[in-house]
């Protein structure tokens, strides 16, 4: 059962500061290399752009980097599209892709839960919608005791596993039943 302690509304900027990768440019990028680099476009997908082993080693020796279990938020295009870093060898393109870099008073997996359903104030931009790091800083958010944060963030994201699982049934189930049409005599 979930606690039953006093939520704390708070903002953000509470808690930490908004992190990012250092700035590469497009002449230090290539089509194949050795680090995925993730755009704005290929974020939470494949890359397009690599940079140089040497220049991720020194990069992330020297500018702020992602720890394991950070909440990455795109910025910029979709805003609030999350992931969650694993830990793999990439590189995120500044300003467009940040992070909290907070204390442990909270925890990621129930921020990554509260980035599922906030409403972003002070988004900016006519055509591309941009979400700067003082909305981000400004916004509330209602914080447990850090035990019940990890109930809550653990609880939900089970959920969401079970559930993108069994959307997944129905898919499968009809790609079945198309071969098998497709192989049928029915189709003849």
């Amino acid at each position: 059962m979930l606690g039953t302690g006093t939520w704390e509304q708070r903002k953000l900027g509470d808690y930490g500061n908004i992190a990012m990768n250092r700035r590469i440019f497009k002449e230090e990028t290539s089509t194949e290399g050795d680090i995925p680099f993730y755009k704005i476009g290929t974020f939470g997908k494949n890359p397009d752009a690599f940079i140089s082993q040497k220049r991720f080693i020194e990069y992330k020796s020297k500018y702020p980097y992602p720890k394991k279990g950070d909440i990455l938020i795109s910025a910029s295009g979709s805003i609030g599209r999350t992931i969650e870093y694993q830990g793999e060898n990439a590189y995120y393109q500044d300003s467009n892709i940040v992070w909290l870099n907070h204390d442990e008073r909270l925890v990621n997996s129930f921020l990554k839960q509260f980035y599922l359903i906030v409403r972003w104030n002070g988004l900016e931009g006519s055509t591309i919608k941009r979400l700067y790091n003082k909305n981000i800083l400004k916004t509330n958010i209602c914080v447990p005791l850090v035990d019940e944060q990890n109930k809550i963030g653990n609880f939900l994201s089970k959920l969401d596993s079970l559930i993108a699982a069994n959307e997944q049934v129905p898919k499968l189930v009809i790609k079945i039943v198309n071969n098998s049409l497709a192989n049928s005599s029915f189709s003849n």
